[in-house]
């Protein structure tokens, strides 16, 4: 079984410029991919704006995003704890004993990139995401 504990940052638009940031301190591997890369639709005042970032280095892995008008971001409540994994009966279980007490924010459901994707706030409000990686 492998499931890993990631911590997610969310910016309101400046989540390249942070990740480039943090990518001058820490050094490793910068993905970027903005809102128009990924084929979603999308307005034009968000085209620009990250949808995933990853900075991977030997030692630490960490990844964020841009909220929108739709999904604003509150700074001091902009991070979450990202469990990732290709363990769909663990992670699943994970998702649902976290949310006891707290809010489904999004249910735990196929996604257009192909894994499956639910997020929630525990109850003593921590914000979770759980990706389950489709096998390949």
């Amino acid at each position: 079984m492998t499931v890993t504990l990631i911590p997610y940052l969310n910016f309101m638009g400046q989540a390249a410029e942070a990740m480039n940031f943090y990518k001058s301190v820490f050094g490793g591997e910068l993905s970027l991919q903005t809102f128009a890369e990924s084929g979603m639709p999308t307005s034009e005042e968000d085209k620009n704006k990250v949808i995933h970032a990853e900075l991977k280095t030997p030692e630490i892995t960490f990844m964020s995003s841009d909220g929108n008008a739709e999904h604003p971001v509150k700074m001091g409540d902009n991070i979450q704890m990202s469990l990732m994994g290709t363990d769909m009966e663990t992670l699943t279980k994970y998702f649902n004993t976290l949310v006891d007490g707290g809010t489904v924010t999004m249910p735990l459901a196929k996604q257009f990139w192909g894994d499956t994707y639910g997020q929630l706030t525990d109850k003593f409000g921590i914000h979770w995401a759980v990706n389950i990686s489709a096998e390949k």
